[in-house]
């Protein structure tokens, strides 16, 4: 970390990714199994893209309430409720498939998304803590805590199959067992952030002597905050339509990696790879992306970012080799990795710290609701249409906002 953090801040935010990097170790299996568990409970692979759906439509749900929250009590309080969230709901995965119920998954992931979207004020909790100028990297420093993550996940499927196969227990439930004692020790760790990243955003002088104030903390109090009117300033518009094609294009691509997978014989593991590296793209690369957001500004990231998911999204759709499908995941995650972090960082330097929870929520609840969209029509392309269908869809969403910011430009240009 850059010298001119204090230590209690460095200190904070190496908690967060850490806390991160338990707690948040579950999302693997939603994205990775999630599929192959509806089509194990309903038969159908028309239906397969119900889960991301219910991850992206928990994150449309509950991404301005819990900003609401983490604005009016602080960033731990929402946070730890998301946690426990996640908790109950791990345990009712769990129960669905051992009951076979395609109404308890559909609950518990409901549920389970909810809580993980809460935790995700975690990002929030890091812009609180630093001046824009190391904005996106303090974010980058907190999502790198999801790399630990994903070399447990592995191990437990591992675990799981060998567990499951000796009680006799499905082994796509029995990964779920294992994530409870995770989501509680990513509590305790964030116990330990002290004080409150929203208390420290408010006093930022204190920390940071010799930065300048900022006029954006003179803005309007929190009671007063209006969400529709980051749609009037374009390049907050920008960020969100950006943030919202990458997050849809991912939520199309994750369907498709463990379908196309399965489909062509590959085992658990193999996906569980896979998958993988699709987060290794999301996650490993976030320091120096954040750093390249900070030195050369948020568009010069935030694009090339939109444009590395569509390449991501065709190469993955229009090839069958692991290979080449693994790839084209590790692309889709890269450049979601680069929109997300640029937008994010784009939006809490515009806001307040009393309404940077809710501001950052109203831009996942646009990528909520667009995650939605994106996987609810997968199964049934894939099942009308082939994959070619799905790769065109997650192609066109790309482009939209690359469009957008042509057309911004040209408009800068004649004026």
């Amino acid at each position: 970390m850059p010298q001119a953090i204090p230590r209690l801040i460095k200190r904070n935010i190496a908690l967060l990714a850490l806390s991160l990097s338990f707690a948040g170790a579950g999302m693997q299996f939603a994205y990775g199994f999630g599929p192959l568990m509806v089509v194990s409970l309903t038969g159908s692979s028309a239906l397969a893209g119900l889960s991301v759906g219910l991850i992206g439509l928990s994150r449309f749900l509950v991404a301005y309430p819990i900003g609401k929250i983490t604005d009016t009590f602080g960033r731990k309080p929402g946070v730890m409720f998301g946690l426990v969230l996640a908790l109950f709901g791990t345990l009712t995965l769990y129960a669905s498939m051992a009951l076979h119920s395609i109404v308890l998954f559909t609950f518990g992931l409901l549920v389970f998304g909810m809580g993980m979207n809460a935790s995700q004020q975690m990002r929030v909790a890091a812009t609180d803590m630093v001046p824009p100028r190391l904005r996106a990297q303090a974010l980058g420093y907190v999502a790198l805590g999801s790399l630990f993550g994903l070399v447990l996940s592995p191990v437990m499927v591992q675990l799981a199959e060998v567990a499951g196969s000796y009680v006799g227990q499905d082994p796509l439930g029995m990964p779920w067992l294992f994530l409870p004692a995770l989501i509680l020790l990513g509590m305790f760790i964030l116990s330990f952030v002290r004080p409150d990243p929203k208390h420290i955003g408010m006093n930022l002088q204190k920390y940071y002597p010799d930065e300048k104030a900022h006029a954006q903390e003179r803005s309007a109090p929190a009671g007063q905050y209006n969400a529709w009117r980051m749609f009037r300033d374009p390049a907050l518009r920008l960020a969100i339509v950006s943030n919202s094609a990458a997050t849809g294009n991912m939520s199309i691509v994750m369907v498709l990696t463990s379908l196309v997978l399965s489909h062509h014989g590959h085992s658990l593991l193999s996906i569980a790879v896979s998958h993988m590296f699709h987060s290794v793209g999301m996650f490993a690369f976030t320091i120096p992306l954040g750093r390249l957001a900070d030195r050369h500004g948020r568009m010069q990231v935030m694009m090339p970012g939109v444009a590395t998911t569509l390449v991501g999204a065709a190469l993955l759709a229009f090839t069958s080799s692991w290979i080449l499908v693994t790839l084209g995941t590790f692309l889709v995650g890269l450049g979601w990795a680069g929109a997300n972090v640029a937008a994010t960082a784009l939006i809490a330097d515009r806001s307040s710290t009393q309404e940077r929870g809710r501001a950052i929520g109203f831009n996942d609840t646009f990528a909520g609701a667009t995650s939605v969209f994106a996987a609810l029509m997968t199964g049934p392309a894939l099942q009308w249409s082939g994959l070619p269908a799905t790769g065109i869809t997650a192609v066109c969403l790309a482009a939209i906002p690359l469009g957008l910011f042509m057309v911004q430009r040209q408009m800068r240009l004649a004026h």
